[in-house]
């Protein structure tokens, strides 16, 4: 087995959720008072906790304004925007391969919160899948490496035999602060060369690809 635990981050990575979450930022904003944001400034802050993402796009916001346009984020996220949410193809039989394996662990780091993630797991059908999950609002923001030393403590794991999978460098940069194994894959917000730059110890280009890797 190459790792005992695979541990994933969500949107991008697992979830084909980008398009929602650019959306419904961009009508938050608006409603806030604050502007436009352009559809690539809204990516690049995928993967980070909703107060860093805010304050990233959205320089020298005020506090009240800042709550305001996080609100109005999560009404658009859950309610206003109809947005289609789906796994990228490929991944429920890959987690099913992987889960095949009783000494193997599955987890989820995000940049979601908590409630955010239980209310996809249970749409999803997907808690099942994982042993353990860390989300941004009850630990740290990526790409400070809290979540997988908690996760790793947690499962009882040494950091030599985790490997994090996501699509943006906060995932790569977050397990490069613990030399944790990091896996890129190419499907998600950030272009390849870009997550080049972290040293991936693989570059995954298609969600079978990541898959057969994993399970060598």
């Amino acid at each position: 087995m190459r790792y005992r635990l695979v541990i994933f981050d969500w949107d991008g990575t697992l979830m084909d959720s980008a398009a929602r979450i650019v959306s419904s930022m961009q009508a938050a904003a608006h409603e806030a008072g604050w502007g436009a944001l352009p559809d690539e400034a809204v990516r690049d802050i995928i993967g980070l906790g909703l107060p860093e993402a805010i304050a990233r796009l959205c320089p020298g916001i005020d506090a009240e304004r800042a709550e305001l346009l996080r609100s109005r984020y999560a009404f658009h996220f859950v309610q206003g925007d109809a947005t289609p949410m789906r796994f990228f193809p490929g991944v429920v039989e890959g987690i099913v391969r992987l889960r095949a394996s009783a000494e193997r662990r599955l987890a989820v780091a995000t940049g979601k919160s908590r409630k955010g993630l239980d209310r996809i797991f249970r749409e999803s059908d997907s808690a099942r899948w994982f042993h353990a999950s860390r989300t941004a609002d009850l630990t740290r923001s990526k790409p400070h490496p809290l979540m997988l030393e908690e996760l790793l403590a947690e499962l009882d794991v040494d950091v030599g035999e985790a490997v994090m999978v996501g699509d943006t460098e906060y995932d790569l940069e977050m397990a490069r602060a613990l030399d944790m194994d990091r896996v890129a894959v190419t499907w998600g917000v950030h272009a390849p060369a870009r997550l080049e730059a972290s040293r991936p110890v693989y570059m995954a280009e298609s969600v079978a690809a990541l898959f057969d890797w994993l399970e060598r």
